[in-house]
C-alpha cells in the first residue's frame, strides 16, 4: 500500500503511529476530514495480522466516522484509533495510559471513545491520561455505553426501510435474523420483541446466548448458519466485512440493516450485489448513528431528550436517502454517500468567511 497514495485519493488529512517503548503499545490514528470541526472516532485493540491491516482499519473506519458525523448532522469530523495488541494478553493500566498519552498530544483534533475489544473500566483508565475521550463509566459524570441509542436509532430506522420496502412501518410478524448479540444486539432485542417481531438470532459466545435467550426466549441459530436464515430481514451487529462473495449468495432476506461498522467488504461491489439479489441495503453509518449522536452529544453537556430527538431524525434522513436512491437510479450507498459529501462541501465553502477572534 502506497500510503500517500491513498491519502491522496480518499483525502485523509493525517496519520499517526505511535508506539511506547516501555509498554510495547503500538496504536494507528488515522484522521479523515476535520472540514465541519473537531474530529471523533473510537478506539479498538485488535490483534491484526500485520501493521497493513491495521493501518487499513484505521483508515477505513476513519472515513466511515466522517461520512457518519456529516450525514448525522454534527458538526464533527472523522478519525479512528486502532491499538494493535491482544486484548486479553497485552493490556494493562500503563498499557492504555500510555495510548492515553498520545491522544493528549493532540490537543483535541481527535475525540475518542472505547470501542471494540475496550470497555467502559478501559475508558475510565485512559482518561487518566487525556481528557479528549468520551463514553466512560457514568459514575464518573459521563454517560456510559452508547448501545441502547444506537440500538433505539436502529429501531427507528427498521420501521423507516419497513415504510420504504413494504408501504408501512408496522413491523409486526416480520422475521429479523441477529447476528451478535453484544453492546447492540441485545439491547435492540426489546425493541423488536415490543414490535411483535419474529427473531432469530446468532452469538460467538455460548455462556451469553444462553444468558439472553433465556431471558428473550427466541430461536437460536449456529454463527454460520444465520446467513442462511429465511427472514424478512438481515440485521448484522457483531464484525465488519460480512457481507461478501461468499455470504451474499446465502442471505435469503428482503432486506439488510444492522449496526455493524463497514458490512460491505468491497462497498462499490458488494452493495451492487445485493441490489441485483433485490435486498434493500440500508446503509450502516446512516441507521446506526445513535451512539455517536449519544457521544457527541456529551460534549455539549449531556442532554437525553435531545439525544432522543436526534436519533429519531434517523427515521426520515432513510426515507430521503431510499427516495434519492430510486430517484435517481444509484445504490442507496451512493445515496448517502451524496448526502453526507454534499453537507461537507456546502460547509466548506461557508467556513471561507473571515470571522476574527
Amino acid at each position: 500500500m502506497d500510503i500517500f497514495e491513498r491519502m491522496k485519493k480518499d483525502g485523509y488529512e493525517q496519520i499517526l503511529f505511535n508506539f511506547d517503548k516501555e509498554t510495547g503499545m503500538k496504536a494507528i490514528i488515522a484522521i479523515h476530514d476535520s472540514t465541519l470541526g473537531r474530529t471523533f472516532g473510537g478506539v479498538r485493540m485488535v490483534n491484526y495480522r500485520s501493521m497493513e491491516d491495521a493501518l487499513r482499519d484505521a483508515m477505513r473506519l476513519a472515513k466511515a466516522m466522517t461520512y457518519k458525523c456529516a450525514a448525522a448532522d454534527e458538526d464533527k469530523g472523522g478519525s479512528k484509533a486502532v491499538i494493535w495488541g491482544d486484548p486479553e494478553k497485552d493490556k494493562s493500566e500503563a498499557y492504555l495510559r500510555a495510548f492515553g498519552r498520545f491522544i493528549e498530544m493532540l490537543k483535541g483534533r481527535i475525540v475518542t471513545g472505547v470501542d471494540l475489544n475496550l470497555d467502559l473500566t478501559d475508558g475510565s483508565i485512559i482518561g487518566r491520561e487525556t481528557q479528549y475521550i468520551l463514553a466512560r463509566p457514568k459514575e464518573e459524570g459521563s454517560t456510559g455505553s452508547s448501545g441502547v441509542t444506537t440500538a433505539y436509532g436502529l429501531y427507528i430506522g427498521l420501521k423507516a426501510c419497513a415504510k420504504f420496502l413494504w408501504g408501512d412501518e408496522n413491523l409486526r410478524g416480520k422475521k429479523i435474523a441477529v447476528q451478535g448479540l453484544g453492546a447492540v444486539g441485545e439491547p435492540l432485542l426489546p425493541y423488536l420483541k415490543e414490535a411483535g417481531m419474529e427473531i432469530i438470532a446468532s452469538e460467538m459466545n455460548e455462556k451469553i446466548l444462553q444468558r439472553i435467550q433465556a431471558q428473550y426466549k427466541f430461536q437460536t441459530v449456529k454463527p454460520e448458519a444465520i446467513f442462511e436464515v429465511a427472514c424478512d430481514v438481515f440485521c448484522p451487529c457483531a464484525v465488519g466485512g460480512i457481507l461478501n462473495d461468499q455470504t451474499i449468495p446465502r442471505l435469503k432476506c428482503k432486506l439488510v440493516a444492522g449496526c455493524a461498522n463497514n458490512q460491505l467488504e468491497d462497498e462499490e461491489r458488494h452493495s451492487r450485489m445485493l441490489q441485483e439479489r433485490g435486498i434493500l441495503y440500508a446503509p450502516d453509518y446512516i441507521i446506526n448513528a445513535g451512539g455517536v449522536i449519544q457521544a457527541i452529544d456529551e460534549e455539549q453537556g449531556f442532554n437525553p431528550e435531545r439525544v432522543k430527538m436526534k436519533t429519531e431524525r434517523i427515521y426520515g434522513r432513510l426515507l430521503h436517502i431510499f427516495e434519492m436512491a430510486r430517484k435517481e437510479g444509484i445504490l442507496p450507498l451512493e445515496a448517502a454517500n451524496r448526502y453526507a459529501e454534499s453537507r461537507i462541501r456546502e460547509i466548506h465553502k461557508m467556513r471561507r468567511l473571515y470571522v476574527p477572534e
